[in-house]
């Protein structure tokens, strides 16, 4: 009996590339989760953790190592008085349960402060790794605990929210990716039907409302998949500007020096810490990167100039030269260097010009 090809990655991830993996294994229970990424470990075999593929770049040359799926699932739910009064819920969900299905369930049963992350592709499990956020919502708002295995000290390890170091699309688990396995996320969120204080202004005039003010829960995530249908940003088989990581560059944060350096219609938002975070979308634009911008295999989205999409066929190399072209582009233009969100694994960026390396 012939043998089988090694799995190609790139019908695991939602960009659509990556090369073939040579082993891959479906992690559907904790046991199982552990025992495989224990085995890697034991035999020194390179280990890469996958689950929702939501925000991967893979090399086209694949992944010579050990691939765990993490399909773990479970919600589990305790306080809950199902939304009929303000009150409260603690919610332990595992890693594997899909991001994008909980938020429907959250907000079905009458539970506050994810609503505005509707429509958003990838696994729980992933989500306090980049503290995943939008349309004002992030999850370190509503994140009580992770609770994580330790490779490095070979144990579990439950971290409180003050403890996972959350910053704009960061924590302790992105500055140390190979370190933590996240096994499951402990939420605490209100009960009821209105939502958290909307402070996207864009949904805001979207629900008819002023930004700071509440809506129904069902509203705010009605009009929260339409916005991101309107951009791409909910998964279309059929549409390419669906074929994406999502949004391909963070919106820079800078010093009040170099955001005083920008023009004066750039978008601007003063940070707590006197940081001032502008616009990645906006600097894209201006610096001559339109929608569509690219190529027939790698282009930026017909909807959205964050989303760098697969047009079909393309690879690795494609995207990340686009990438680093529009980095290029817009650190010449307004002297700002865009920081992507992706992991890239198998695979870089292009040296920029200019740079030792």
């Amino acid at each position: 009996m012939p043998e089988r090809p090694p799995p190609l990655l790139s019908g695991l991830t939602t960009l659509r590339v990556g090369g073939p993996a040579r082993e891959l294994v479906h992690a559907t229970t904790e046991s199982g989760l552990l025992d495989a990424v224990r085995r890697a470990d034991a035999d020194g075999t390179p280990l890469l953790l996958l689950a929702g593929g939501s925000n991967l770049v893979v090399g086209d040359q694949g992944f010579d190592g050990t691939v765990v799926r993490v399909e773990t699932t479970g919600i589990d739910a305790s306080g809950d008085d199902g939304g009929a009064v303000c009150g409260g819920v603690t919610v332990r969900v595992a890693a594997g349960e899909p991001w994008e299905p909980f938020v429907e369930h959250a907000v079905a049963r009458g539970w506050v402060g994810v609503e505005a992350l509707s429509g958003i592709p990838g696994s729980v499990g992933a989500t306090p790794v980049q503290n995943v956020g939008a349309y004002g919502q992030e999850v370190a708002d509503t994140i009580a605990s992770v609770r994580t295995w330790d490779r490095v000290e070979g144990r579990q390890r439950t971290f409180a929210a003050a403890d996972c170091g959350f910053g704009y699309r960061t924590s302790r688990f992105k500055q140390d990716p190979q370190r933590y396995v996240v096994i499951d996320v402990t939420f605490q969120l209100r009960t009821g039907h209105l939502s958290t204080p909307v402070r996207y202004a864009e949904l805001a005039r979207r629900l008819g409302i002023e930004t700071g003010a509440r809506a129904p829960m069902t509203e705010v995530r009605a009009a929260v998949l339409e916005l991101r249908r309107r951009k791409g940003m909910v998964l279309d088989a059929a549409d390419h500007d669906t074929w994406s990581a999502g949004s391909f560059f963070t919106n820079p944060v800078l010093d009040p020096d170099s955001a005083a350096r920008l023009p004066e219609d750039a978008p601007r938002w003063t940070q707590a810490d006197g940081t001032v975070k502008s616009s990645a979308a906006w600097l894209i634009e201006r610096s001559g990167f339109g929608r569509g911008y690219g190529s027939s295999r790698a282009a930026l989205s017909d909807k959205h100039t964050l989303a760098l999409t697969n047009r079909g066929g393309a690879g690795s190399e494609d995207l990340l030269d686009l990438a680093a072209e529009i980095q290029r582009g817009v650190r010449e233009t307004y002297g700002v260097w865009l920081a992507i969100e992706p992991v890239l694994v198998g695979c870089a960026l292009p040296v920029p010009e200019g740079s030792a390396g």
